[in-house]
């Protein structure tokens, strides 16, 4: 408490330690109370915290096991042919895929077709291409096109420019190249397959140099070679032959897209494996062993002896209905009647674990993989019925949420009461300290009173001062 003025300067009497020594009498133990309580709520708050962080933590991984697509993977596992040219394939496989083996050889890449002008058209790039402008029109299969202005005394390198540059452009690409004698246009479509040639026409016949077709028909100054010509990608699996209009095959193999990477050398092939992604599942399986284990721990170590959570009714609860979700009978699994046939089990301790003493589980996902996703997430699957228990616990309006709603408003009304009990020390050492103020001023009067007696008596004839 601060002391409000010093009592005793009167008096001579030590007043300070007395007005102190009343006020901590009432005081200390007070404060030694709130303070104890205080901190009880609090490692009990914190003690709450924990739990729902490991339920929150569970609750993540069971979220996953929940959706069935986390065990509906696949995995592609590809032996490419030994080569420098790089890869032949690249696959991405659905989860409806069904496991197999096969045999890939890539007989033809596809390609876009390569238009190049004739001899002697063009001297340089500076050449006007057309005096008075027009419109080219470019078009590649029936459902790629694009027009295109061209303006009066266009230079060769303006009509490049203005077809790399064009926003409606489908994909062709315009280059020059300087022979030395004269310089070419070259234009490249990026539309692949058979009958996709890029076709380009005119609305003036200046244009005919950069056209593929005449203004009045027949042949224009650009022409593709059948080497350069649009085409299809062929491929082979397991010996079947299979075309595309271009290098990505959807469904050539069901459910699966390979993509052609680079035509096959004397037949060579890449070895395919499509397989159940059993990596994937087996980490999620260990996630859940790891944090529900986690769970156990903690409840464990915060209802123990000494704990503030220690018999808590809450903490028991929580404890039996875990192990009564983790043991939920299952249907629609196949021959999985509970989570334990998959190859888990609960040592004695309550924690989880991987066990041989029903099958182990490799030995269910050899067998059986379709059916431990169904143990986790189908209908009756104990995720479903682990999410809903942790969900009661830790939502917004969870049994964890209202424990720490409660703690909160203990420690807030704890600090209210800490605050008014200061107000009323505040108080008592002002009462205190304005009743001494009285006694000091009195005996300050009463010393004064003896002092000046003392002075008139020895002034009297005949009085002897004791002390002499």
């Amino acid at each position: 408490m601060a002391l409000i003025t010093s009592a005793g300067i009167g008096s001579g009497l030590d007043l300070e330690s007395i007005i102190t020594a009343s006020v901590d009498a009432e005081n200390v133990p007070k404060m030694n109370a709130f303070a104890a309580k205080d901190e009880a709520l609090q490692v009990e708050l914190s003690a709450i915290g924990e739990v729902k962080s490991a339920l929150s933590t569970l609750q993540d991984t069971i979220e996953k096991l929940a959706d069935p697509d986390n065990f509906n993977k696949r995995v592609a596992n590809i032996t490419q042919p030994e080569s420098d040219d790089g890869d032949l394939i690249s696959v991405t496989p659905t989860s409806d895929i069904t496991p197999g083996d096969f045999d890939i050889e890539v007989v033809e890449i596809a390609q876009g077709s390569r238009a190049l002008s004739d001899d002697g058209l063009f001297a340089t790039n500076e050449d006007v291409v057309s005096a008075s402008g027009g419109i080219l029109s470019f078009s590649a299969g029936v459902d790629k096109s694009f027009d295109l202005t061209i303006d009066a005394g266009a230079t060769l390198s303006d009509l490049r420019d203005a077809i790399n540059d064009s926003d409606d452009n489908f994909g062709v690409t315009a280059n020059i190249i300087n022979t030395g004698t004269e310089s070419k246009l070259v234009l490249t479509s990026a539309i692949t397959g058979t009958g996709k040639d890029l076709v380009i026409t005119n609305d003036n016949a200046e244009l005919d140099s950069v056209s593929t077709i005449a203004n009045a028909g027949g042949t224009g100054g650009l022409s593709i070679a059948a080497e350069h010509a649009a085409k299809d990608a062929t491929i082979k699996v397991d010996g079947i032959t299979i075309t595309n209009d271009s290098n990505t095959f959807k469904d050539a193999v069901q459910d699966m897209t390979i993509v052609a990477k680079r035509q096959s050398v004397n037949g060579e092939t890449a070895k395919l494996t499509v397989e159940h992604d059993r990596e994937s599942a087996t980490v999620l399986i260990d996630e859940l062993i790891a944090n529900y284990n986690n769970v156990i721990g903690q409840l464990g170590f915060q209802s123990r002896i000494g704990s503030p959570l220690n018999g808590d009714s809450t903490i028991r609860s929580l404890s039996s209905q875990l192990v009564k979700s983790l043991s939920t009978d299952l249907t629609g699994a196949g021959p999985f009647e509970s989570v334990f046939d998959i190859g888990l089990g609960v040592d004695k301790e309550g924690y989880l674990e991987k066990s041989t003493l029903v099958r182990s589980l490799n030995d269910a996902m050899d067998n059986n993989f379709d059916d431990i996703g169904k143990v986790f997430s189908g209908e009756d699957g104990i995720a479903t019925k682990i999410e809903t228990l942790l969900s009661n616990y830790i939502d917004s309006n969870g049994i964890m949420k209202q424990r720490e709603d409660s703690l909160n408003g203990q420690i807030s009304d704890l600090e209210d009461d800490v605050e008014n009990h200061q107000y009323r020390m505040t108080s008592l050492e002002a009462r205190l300290r304005e009743q001494y103020a009285g006694l000091d001023v009195l005996l300050a009067q009463m010393q004064s009173t003896q002092s000046s007696l003392s002075a008139q008596l020895a002034s009297l004839p005949g009085f002897t001062n004791s002390s002499n």
